[in-house]
């Protein structure tokens, strides 16, 4: 149909069975301005025209507006804008559309950034980071530490950052904050580093990210062995003894009221066997703590005095049992699952030594001494007497002969030899008697150290 439009025409302008069109003609017409009319009544003004010029150009038509929301002057105005457009080849809808679903767009991905930006915050890369790793593939002791590093030293610091914002010069400022604990300062580092090297594997970061930590150098570490002399070996057995006859003398809490506080010459508490048990088996084997205290009586052969141990820090490995830590497990009740049973004699892995071995170091005049020291001195006694580093890793279970190298000082039997042979000739030409110093020489020289 076609007329001319007015709001006359418009308002008796009825649809037929499907849309009808009513197009603009006649004086002061636009031609290509249109109403569209439904059967359910109603009606929006159109307009159609071509996207550029020619027939090759596509036709469009477009709504411009609802009657009679808008007049058939404002309509029609807008649709003399579209028609013009669209002859210069401007498609404004189109154009509205795609820049709508731009602004759609960016929106999103300003809004995936900023999830993303709340994920990679260091604090919450963390929690996945000790949840998903190193849960998952390290052991329980690992777990703690790392946690307890996070918790105490890195995310004090830096917690509440964007992970990808981390620099070298951050790692650097948190390893100056640490320097008066530098052991503590360079397990920072190493923790934060394998966090990082975690994040880019499971693409938290791009692949390739330079890892803050690679090049800030470590502090100098001063080495926490300590080796037992044959004396103070003497000073903590006679110590073990003492706690499992005699007991360990204690005093009141002078900060807690007692009400009735026992007599001074009652105050005295035993070692628990199993303790003292756990103690002197981690002396004659050289054992690491959890490879003791964790130990089944279904993974003991003494008739072969073999010990096979599932789960130690470098993988199962078999520990051979010499005789006195074979004497020790003779002497236990082999009752029940675990060869150290729990406090108060439950069948469960003990967690600790701490209280029974604070008693024994203090009646042996051996405090601060650690019961990983116990290990250390395994090694230092079995180096010393020449049964050579390789023999002494295999003992203790070393995966790599570097970790044993730490003990090479200590084998130096043939270098003593060579080292008395060549002084002796030299002090023969000078017409000196060297005397060899006596044992007690020795030991007051040791004490006097």
């Amino acid at each position: 149909m076609a007329g001319r439009i007015t709001r006359k025409a418009v308002e008796a302008f009825k649809a037929t069975s499907a849309k009808t069109f009513l197009w603009d003609e006649g004086d002061g017409a636009v031609k290509g301005f249109g109403v569209v009319a439904t059967p359910t009544g109603k009606k929006s003004f159109v307009a159609q025209f071509r996207i550029g010029t020619g027939r090759a150009a596509a036709t469009k038509r477009v709504t411009v507006g609802a009657f009679p929301t808008l007049t058939v002057d404002e309509a029609r105005e807008r649709a003399r804008k579209a028609i013009v457009e669209g002859r210069d080849g401007v498609d404004a809808k189109a154009e509205a559309i795609a820049a709508k679903a731009a602004k759609k767009a960016q929106a999103e991905r300003v809004e995936q950034e900023r999830k993303k930006s709340r994920e990679l915050v260091v604090t919450r890369v963390a929690v996945r980071f000790l949840r998903d790793h190193v849960r998952a593939r390290r052991k329980v002791n690992t777990l703690t530490a790392y946690r307890q590093i996070l918790k105490q030293h890195i995310l004090p610091v830096i917690g509440a950052r964007d992970i990808r914002s981390i620099r070298r010069a951050d790692m650097a400022e948190l390893q100056k904050r640490l320097s008066a604990h530098p052991t503590t300062a360079n397990k920072a580092l190493r923790v934060f580093g394998s966090l990082w090297s975690w994040a880019e594997k499971v693409e938290l970061l791009p692949e390739g990210s330079p890892n803050p930590t690679a090049r800030v150098e470590k502090f100098a570490e001063r080495g926490r062995e300590r080796f037992l002399t044959t004396q103070e070996l003497e000073r903590l057995g006679a110590a073990i003894r003492q706690g499992e006859t005699n007991g360990f003398a204690w005093e009141p809490d002078p900060t807690r009221k007692v009400k009735h506080a026992k007599k001074p010459e009652n105050r005295f508490s035993r070692l628990d066997p199993n303790a003292a048990a756990a103690l002197r088996l981690l002396v004659f084997t050289g054992a690491r703590l959890r490879e003791i205290l964790h130990l089944e009586w279904q993974h003991v052969d003494l008739e072969r005095g073999l010990v096979w141990l599932r789960d130690t820090k470098t993988g199962p490995r078999t520990l051979v049992l010499n005789g006195p830590a074979r004497a020790v497990l003779t002497s236990l009740d082999q009752a029940g699952q675990f060869v150290i049973k729990g406090e108060g004699g439950r069948d469960a892995p003990r967690a600790d030594l701490k209280r029974p071995w604070a008693q024994v170091t203090k009646a042996a005049g051996l405090e601060g001494l650690r019961i990983h020291d116990l290990r250390h001195s395994f090694a230092s006694v079995g180096a010393g007497h020449g049964h050579g580093l390789q023999i002494v890793g295999k003992l203790l279970g070393h995966s790599q002969a570097a970790t044993t190298e730490r003990y090479a000082h200590l084998d130096a039997d043939p270098l003593r030899q060579a080292s008395d042979a060549i002084a002796g000739r030299i002090a023969e030409a000078m017409g000196e008697k060297p005397q060899a110093a006596t044992a007690e020489v020795i030991r007051l020289r040791r004490e006097a150290r």
